[in-house]
C-alpha cells in the first residue's frame, strides 16, 4: 500500500552471507529440513520447476537455475550456480551457489542467502535422508567413491544414520583419499582403499559422489542388500554406476522427472532397461505410502539428483535462524 506521498513502503531484503551459515545451518537441521521437503514433494503440496543447467563455455563451468514452490510453508525462490572445477586451486570450491527467496503472497525478494555451505550439507542430507529410510538396519560397512571436498560431507551424514564399523573408498585420482581417511579417523572409523570391484564386494552402503560421465561401479559387482546412494550424477550425460545396475535394484529418487532426464536413471530409461514407472519418489517411503526395503537381499538405489526445493528448504531454515540469532543483515529494497 502506497504512504500519502504515493511512495510504496521499502522492501527490507534479509541478506545471510556465506561466512555467518557454519554458525546458523546444523547438519541435524538440514536433514530436517529435506526430510519434510521429499515428503512434502510427495503429496503434491511442493513441487520443483524444471532445472536450466548448461555448460557455459568458459572455466569449462557449469552454470544454471533450480526453483520451485511448497504451498504448505510458502518457501518459493530459486538457487543460481554450478559447478566451476578450476577453483580448488584458486582456495576456492568447486560448486559456487546463492539462493534468491520470494514472498509468495506479492512476488517481492525475501532473502539472499550464501547457497555453498547449504548445498553441500543438503546434498549430504538428502543422501542420509535414502540411508535412514532404505538400508539395512544392520549395515557395517560404508564405502565412498569420490573424495572431493562433497565427500566428507556425505560420509558424515551417513555415519549418523547407521553404526558403521569400517569405510572403504576409492577415488579416480588416489592421491584424494587422504580426505576420505581423515574423516573417517575423525568419526573414529578406520578406513581401507580398496577397488572398485573390492567395494562392490564388502560395502553395505556405497555413496557415490563424482562427476563422472562414464559407469564405475558395474552392477555385477554389487551384493545382494546393499544400498547406493547415488550423489553425482545431476546433468544429461553424467553417469557413475553401470545402467544394469538400476535394472537389478529397486530405484527411489528425490523427483522422478529429473531422474529419467539428468540423473542415474537416464542411461537405463534411454537403453529400455527400467520404465519411469519402476522409479519411486523417497518421499513416498517417508509418507509410508511405499514400502521401500522388502528384504535384507533387496538391492536399494536412491538417485539424488539434487531439487531447488532442498535449497528452498535450508535457506527458509537458516534465515530464521539468523534472524533468531541477530547475526541477519537487512537492506532496503
Amino acid at each position: 500500500m502506497a504512504d500519502g506521498n504515493g511512495a510504496m513502503p521499502a522492501n527490507l531484503v534479509t541478506i545471510v552471507p556465506e561466512g555467518e551459515i557454519a554458525g546458523l545451518m546444523t547438519p541435524e537441521a538440514a536433514f530436517d529440513a529435506v526430510e519434510a521437503t521429499f515428503a512434502a514433494m510427495a503429496t503434491g503440496a511442493a513441487y520443483n520447476f524444471p532445472v536450466i543447467r548448461e555448460a557455459i563455455g568458459h572455466a569449462d563451468a557449469l552454470y544454471g537455475f533450480k526453483s520451485g514452490f511448497d504451498r504448505d510453508s510458502l518457501a518459493m525462490g530459486l538457487k543460481s550456480g554450478g559447478y566451476w572445477p578450476g577453483n580448488e586451486a584458486k582456495g576456492l570450491t568447486n560448486h559456487q551457489s546463492t539462493v534468491i527467496l520470494f514472498d509468495a503472497d506479492t512476488g517481492r525478494v525475501k532473502a539472499l542467502v550464501g547457497g555453498n555451505l547449504l548445498t553441500a550439507l543438503r546434498t549430504a542430507a538428502a543422501s542420509a535422508v535414502s540411508i535412514k529410510h532404505l538400508a539395512r538396519p544392520d549395515a557395517k560397512v560404508l564405502g565412498m567413491i569420490g573424495a572431493g571436498h562433497q565427500s566428507a560431507f556425505q560420509m558424515r551424514a551417513a555415519a549418523s544414520q547407521r553404526r558403521f564399523e569400517k569405510v572403504i573408498g576409492w577415488n579416480y585420482h588416489p592421491e584424494m583419499l587422504s580426505r576420505l581417511e581423515d574423516t573417517a579417523s575423525e568419526l573414529g572409523l578406520p578406513f581401507e582403499a580398496v577397488s572398485l570391484e573390492d567395494m562392490g564386494a564388502q560395502a553395505d552402503v556405497i555413496i557415490t559422489i563424482t562427476s563422472s560421465f562414464a559407469p564405475q561401479l558395474m552392477a555385477d559387482w554389487v551384493n545382494p542388500g546393499t544400498h547406493i546412494s547415488c550423489m553425482g550424477t545431476d546433468t544429461k550425460g553424467k553417469q557413475e554406476v553401470e545402467a544394469a545396475l538400476l535394472a537389478r535394484a529397486t530405484v527411489f529418487t528425490d523427483e522422478i522427472a529429473q531422474s529419467v532426464s539428468i540423473g542415474e536413471a537416464q542411461h537405463a530409461i534411454a537403453a529400455g532397461l527400467i520404465a519411469e514407472s519402476d522409479i519411486a519418489e523417497i518421499g513416498a517411503v517417508i509418507n509410508g505410502t511405499h514400502p521401500g526395503r522388502s528384504s535384507d537381499d533387496e538391492i536399494t538405489l536412491f538417485d539424488g539428483t539434487g531439487v531447488g526445493l532442498q535449497d528452498l528448504a535450508v535457506a527458509a531454515k537458516v534465515v530464521e535462524l539468523a534472524e533468531a540469532k541477530g547475526v541477519a543483515a537487512h537492506v532496503p529494497f
